[in-house]
């Protein structure tokens, strides 16, 4: 049997951005997406602590060393500019190898710098 476990998880981020003439997505730092395992159009659920919105989507890399987030599209609705953020990715594990398991956490500092990798 496989279950689905949090994989990766980048916490305290920052919106920088919200474009609503984009097709979709998250737009994320790719320094930040190497730093948490997400790979660019792997899906993604994002938690606004601002506004308590949850929406699913994809990641897609914005420039390495940007520090940027940026809600694309119609998610874009979903969020503010300085709106706090927590992306997460999920993997099927083998219940057997859950007991061990231990996702990737990056916690970052106030602008969008990596801070602390769990």
């Amino acid at each position: 049997m496989q279950i689905q476990l949090l994989k990766s998880k980048l916490h305290r981020a920052v919106l920088t951005a919200c474009d609503m003439n984009y097709e979709g997505s998250l737009a994320i730092d790719l320094d930040l997406l190497e730093a948490a395992g997400i790979l660019p159009y792997e899906k993604i659920l994002v938690v606004n602590q601002s506004n308590a919105q949850r929406l699913e989507t994809y990641a897609i890399a914005a420039p390495r060393g940007s520090a940027e987030f940026c809600l694309n599209g119609a998610a874009a609705r979903l969020g503010m500019v300085g709106d706090m953020i927590t992306v997460m990715s999920f993997a099927l594990v083998e219940a057997s190898q859950a007991a061990d398991w231990k996702p990737r956490v990056v916690v970052l500092s106030q602008n969008n710098r990596h801070l602390t990798l769990k």
